[in-house]
C-alpha cells in the first residue's frame, strides 16, 4: 500500500523549493513505460511549465494543497480555459482533453497536485510544445506567467 500523507506532501515540497525550476516529481509508477502514469506534483509560485499538449492522453490533476492554476489554450496561443484549484473555492480538480495546449502554476507556496495520465512518459519536446510560449528555463518566462495573469486577473501571493 502506498500511503500518501503529510510526511510524504511536506518532503516533496521541500524539494520543490530548493529546486531551481520552484517544482518536484515524486512518482508512484515503477518505471517511465508504465501503463499509467501516478505522481504527486509539488509547484511553488512562479514555478513555470512551458505549455505543452499529449496528442494521444488525457491528463487528471486534484488537489492536495495550496492553490494551483491550471489553464488550456488555443492553438494560436488564446487562452480557451482555465480553473483555479482551491479548497477555499471548492475546484479541487480537472481533467485535461487530449490534445489541447496546458499549463499549471501555483498561486501559492506549498502546493501540490495528484496527477494522473496514460503511460508510457513522454517527454516534452519542440514538437508538443506551444510554439507561442517561451521554452522552459527562459528569462522571458516570468513575463509570459505574467501575461497570463494579467488576462486572467489573479497573482500569486509571492513575485519572482
Amino acid at each position: 500500500m502506498i500511503k500518501i500523507n503529510r510526511k510524504l506532501i511536506d518532503g516533496v515540497i521541500a524539494r520543490a523549493k530548493e529546486s531551481p525550476r520552484l517544482r518536484m516529481n515524486h512518482n508512484f509508477h515503477a518505471a517511465l513505460d508504465d501503463p499509467v502514469q501516478r505522481l504527486l506534483n509539488a509547484l511553488e509560485p512562479w514555478s513555470y511549465i512551458r505549455p505543452h499538449k499529449h496528442d494521444t492522453k488525457e491528463e487528471s490533476f486534484v488537489l492536495l494543497r495550496g492553490t494551483v492554476l491550471a489553464v488550456v489554450f488555443n492553438d494560436d496561443g488564446t487562452i480557451r480555459d482555465h480553473c483555479i484549484l482551491s479548497a477555499a473555492n471548492g475546484n479541487l480538480g480537472v481533467e485535461l482533453e487530449e490534445n489541447s495546449f496546458h499549463m499549471l502554476t501555483a498561486l501559492e507556496s506549498e502546493s501540490v497536485v495528484f496527477e494522473i495520465k496514460e503511460g508510457p512518459f513522454v517527454p516534452h519536446t519542440e514538437a508538443s510544445s506551444a510554439p507561442w510560449a517561451p521554452p522552459d528555463g527562459s528569462p522571458d518566462a516570468p513575463a509570459f506567467l505574467s501575461m497570463i495573469f494579467g488576462l486572467l486577473g489573479v497573482f500569486p501571493k509571492t513575485q519572482p
